[in-house]
């Protein structure tokens, strides 16, 4: 998805066991890139790093095998080189009255499936517990040749979100969220959410992704309807194919995600996906907001950061591949639960030759 710098748009744990991540998995065939499952019946090159539904992924899934390459930077961004910040916005008074649990989270009456407190603990996770499916992120950088596919170590690495990546939860009540949203519209609530939040620089929002969350029922940029096979995607707010065009920053640039009400779509999304019953009923939550997450730190500004030949980010290679083993889904824990989520592309994999890892040595 070739673009110009001004139409580049932004756009996955280690298991219960960390050590077990032996990294001895065969290496899979050697084939060509396989054609972008995720846009498949889409035209919409905002969609940067978007999660297929579970079928429309389903031809290509585990089937990418060429390595990530690096973009060259948008503004001079390609990856989250700080300590990764993520904002929840959860947009519109449909969420209903808040609340807190006797965990400090917040809490949503219009929230059915208790979403909310599933993403806070998400991103309050990350980064503990010695977690190392962020390790993956951590061997992309930036200040390097374009096209390169390797970093040296003195180059600008991908931060590790040491402690945990949530950095503020905001309920904006101020009005309906639209029922369906265009790409400007979700862009302009990221903005609205860095004034609030107070990050009111461009140095301020360098290492920053805000979320931006719709409620059940809306259907953000076609999301669950014949228009939108997808489950999520991420973008900046300076893409000038943003449906309803790019949108205006006063802060600098801004990283944010359409996340959908993911249970709307069931299984599509990832309903049950590793787990059975009831314990997985928040499956497709984690395994697509990591998706997002892993792709912004990775890709901030996109398609300046990483991708492949097919313009996939690192999560989309892996998107769908199964469960268990080296870089399929499955549980990871962290201090604040246990979390399915999905594998990411490590390029050092395999002795350079690449593939889908679920856990990786942190890399400084």
């Amino acid at each position: 998805m070739g673009m110009s710098p001004t139409s580049r748009v932004l756009t996955g744990l280690s298991s219960l066991a960390l050590a077990a991540a032996g990294f001895a998995a065969t290496a899979a065939p050697a084939q060509a890139d396989q054609p972008s499952s995720e846009f498949a019946g889409q035209t919409h090159p905002y969609r940067h790093g978007v999660v297929p539904t579970k079928e429309a992924g389903a031809a290509t899934a585990g089937k990418r095998t060429t390595n990530l390459n690096f973009g060259g930077g948008v503004d001079g961004i390609g990856v989250t080189t700080g300590a990764p910040k993520v904002y929840l916005v959860f947009w519109g008074s449909q969420w209903g009255t808040q609340g807190t649990d006797s965990n400090g989270y917040t809490t949503l009456s219009g929230d059915p499936s208790g979403i909310a407190v599933r993403a806070q603990q998400l991103f309050k996770g990350l980064g503990t517990n010695n977690e190392t499916w962020s390790g993956v992120m951590t061997q992309y950088c930036q200040g390097i040749t374009k096209g390169a596919t390797s970093c040296p170590s003195t180059a600008a690495h991908v931060g590790y979100p040491t402690g945990g990546a949530l950095a503020g939860v905001w309920v904006d009540p101020s009005a309906a969220a639209p029922g369906q949203a265009t790409g400007n519209q979700i862009a302009n609530e990221a903005i609205k959410a860095a004034g609030h939040f107070g990050n009111t620089t461009a140095a301020a929002n360098r290492n920053v992704q805000y979320v931006v969350l719709s409620p059940t029922g809306t259907h953000p940029d076609g999301f669950n309807t014949s228009s939108g096979n997808f489950c999520a995607w991420h973008d900046w707010n300076g893409d000038s194919t943003l449906s309803g065009g790019a949108a205006a920053s006063p802060y600098g640039d801004i990283a944010f995600t359409n996340d959908p009400y993911v249970t709307d779509m069931g299984t599509s999304c990832g309903q049950n996906y590793v787990n059975t019953g009831s314990a997985g009923l928040l499956d497709g939550v984690t395994m697509v907001y990591g998706h997002e997450y892993s792709e912004t730190v990775t890709d901030q500004n996109p398609a300046g950061g990483w991708t492949d030949s097919s313009g996939a980010e690192n999560a989309d290679k892996c998107a769908w591949k199964g469960t268990g083993g080296v870089g399929g889904a499955q549980n990871v824990t962290f201090a604040t639960g246990s979390f399915a989520m999905q594998g990411t592309w490590a390029n050092d994999y395999n002795g350079g030759a690449g593939g889908c890892e679920i856990s990786h040595p942190v890399v400084p």
